[in-house]
């Protein structure tokens, strides 16, 4: 329980640091927050190892630290650095390290299901034992990769979980405008799988039924679907105005915080001390500056660097 709430800290500490350098031209590129959906993250990768495979989104960052990804390497790649986990040349949307399992961030919508099924498929031809995880959005819900990557990973009865986190929009879309038929884990038992929803703002809920269909994949090769209710506290990007939502919507998403209800529930509870969790916001806090602090620092990739990691001789 300590370990979930040092995950979703960071995320939360991580994201609402960059997302402020950000705005203020520090950060090249376009940026993603996944600020109040660190339960999703956390509760899914709690349950796998650095053999384990995960497939991201846009919206990476989460992904990214709940697997393990370093912070002061994710901190230099969105800053673009030398020293970033893609040699500062990635930036936010296409973090990656195999090391940690984490087959990258994604600017294509729909782009981890289909890579995290050949991971899967790897796996159990080569009889690892590993679980690939597919992280995708409401909006790659109607994506042609994802239908056939549900597809194929049925037929082909790999270890794979499809975990889609729905935070209502896809980009500045709502999902009930841009999905026919609104219950999506309904549209994936069509395809076979066993598919399960639960509230993002429960952490336990989370991580109980992702450790369910993990295990299951693990040691029956059976893919499944978790569709994970949450809910994101900003815009589709930094500098997103958000004039599609309603000023009363802005101020409900904030009431639905993970973190403060896990906090809650296990102080309340007597499960952990309060103290123990506002030392571990002090850590995070401080590893968090830190790291921004010797991104902004750190030189920019040599001009050398640029054909480095473009192309491979098979």
């Amino acid at each position: 329980m300590l370990e979930a709430y040092r995950r979703m800290v960071k995320i939360r500490a991580f994201e609402e640091r960059v997302g402020a350098d950000s705005m203020s031209g520090l950060i090249p590129g376009f940026v993603h927050l996944y600020a109040g959906e660190e339960a999703a993250a956390v509760g899914v990768c709690l349950n796998l190892t650095d053999d384990d495979w995960i497939g991201s989104t846009h919206r990476g960052h989460g992904h990214c630290i709940a697997k393990g990804c370093g912070v002061e390497e994710m901190m230099l790649e969105i800053h673009g650095k030398q020293g970033g986990l893609c040699g500062g040349k990635g930036g936010s949307m296409h973090i990656a390290d195999l090391d940690k399992g984490m087959l990258g961030a994604n600017g294509i919508v729909g782009g981890s299901p289909p890579l995290a099924v050949g991971a899967a498929l790897s796996a159990k031809v080569r009889r690892t034992g590993a679980v690939a995880v597919a992280f995708f959005g409401d909006g790659a819900s109607n994506q042609g990769t994802t239908a056939e990557a549900l597809n194929m990973a049925v037929v082909l009865q790999v270890p794979v979980l499809f975990v889609l986190e729905n935070n209502g929009y896809g980009e500045f879309t709502a999902a009930s405008y841009h999905s026919a038929g609104v219950d999506l884990a309904q549209r994936a038992a069509g395809f076979g799988l066993t598919a399960v929803k639960v509230d993002g703002n429960d952490f336990f809920a989370v991580h109980d039924a992702a450790r369910t269909l993990i295990e299951r994949a693990r040691q029956e090769s059976l893919p499944a679907f978790l569709e994970i209710d949450v809910k994101r506290w900003h815009g589709h990007f930094t500098g997103d105005q958000q004039p599609y939502r309603s000023a009363e919507e802005l101020a409900a998403v904030r009431l639905f915080d993970p973190i403060s209800s896990f906090r809650s529930r296990v102080v309340d509870a007597g499960l952990l001390d309060a103290d123990a969790l506002t030392a571990i916001d002090r850590e995070i806090d401080e590893l968090i500056e830190r790291s921004a602090e010797i991104a902004m620092a750190a030189p920019l990739p040599p001009v050398a660097a640029v054909t480095q990691d473009v192309y491979v001789s098979y």
